[in-house]
């Protein structure tokens, strides 16, 4: 059985994963308001999407990424988890933190 977030489908066994993930590389995307980080290890199966804290209230570490001001959306699936942020946030801030928060120091 799977949950439903917007469009996305999670399985059960996925739904809280561990903190203690390494980034392995930032890469840019086609929109300036977001940025991939690749992650050491599978974070998510399928995709997992959330547009504001309130969706994302059920899983600790969406929760967490959404507690980095300027931060507005997240996008989890495979090995990567796409950040969107606001167009008037610095990217420097809110990369530093995403890192701190998925090794577990946030």
């Amino acid at each position: 059985m799977c949950k439903v977030i917007g469009h996305c489908y999670t399985p059960p066994h996925l739904e809280r994963r561990a903190i203690g993930l390494k980034v392995a590389e930032v890469q840019p995307t086609p929109n300036p308001n977001a940025i991939k980080f690749v992650i050491d290890r599978l974070v998510w199966e399928q995709p997992l999407s959330f547009f504001d804290a309130e969706a994302a209230r059920s899983y600790p570490l969406a929760s967490k990424l959404f507690t980095i001001p300027g931060v507005c959306g997240l996008l989890f699936l495979g090995d990567f988890i796409t950040v969107s942020k606001q167009p008037e946030a610095e990217w420097a801030s809110i990369k530093r933190n995403v890192r701190r928060i998925l090794a577990g120091q946030g």
